[in-house]
Order: C-alpha cells, then sequence, then structure tokens
C-alpha cells in the first residue's frame, strides 16, 4: 500500500492525498509536480522515473489513512 507521502521531498510544499500534482518513484520518494520537471522526471534518489501518485478515494482514507511523516532533503534537489 502506498504510503501517500504529504509534502515534497524537494521544496516541502504539502501534497494532500488528493492532489494531482503528487509525483513519485517506485520507492515512493514525492515531489510537487513543478519539482519532478526540474529533475527532468527522475528522482534524486533512486534514478527512476516520476509518475503521477494514484488518488486515494477519500471514503478509502478512513481505514487507509495517508502518511502523516514528511521527508525533505536539508540540502533541497537542486
Amino acid at each position: 500500500m502506498l504510503d501517500i507521502r504529504p509534502n515534497c521531498e524537494c521544496c516541502d510544499i504539502d501534497l494532500p492525498p488528493e492532489s494531482a500534482t503528487a509525483r513519485i518513484c517506485s520507492f515512493e520518494c514525492t515531489f510537487c509536480a513543478a519539482c519532478a520537471e526540474d529533475l527532468g522526471g527522475y528522482c534524486p534518489n533512486c534514478s527512476g522515473n516520476l509518475v503521477a501518485r494514484p488518488i486515494r478515494p477519500a471514503r478509502m482514507l478512513a481505514k487507509y489513512p495517508a502518511s502523516s511523516r514528511r521527508v525533505v532533503k536539508l540540502s533541497g534537489c537542486a
């Protein structure tokens, strides 16, 4: 099950579970669309491609809540 992390690892912008601008790699590293574009569509952590994160339906969030653990690269992604 996906973590559905709450923020972009680069710029720390909030990415709620219903965000259409969240991007993830196969390891669930999470970025906003703007940072993913700046990264050329590849994860700076594993070099995997970044794709749109699926949206977990609101009715399922009660049973399977999104993660509250924020992950931020202290030096940013530049």
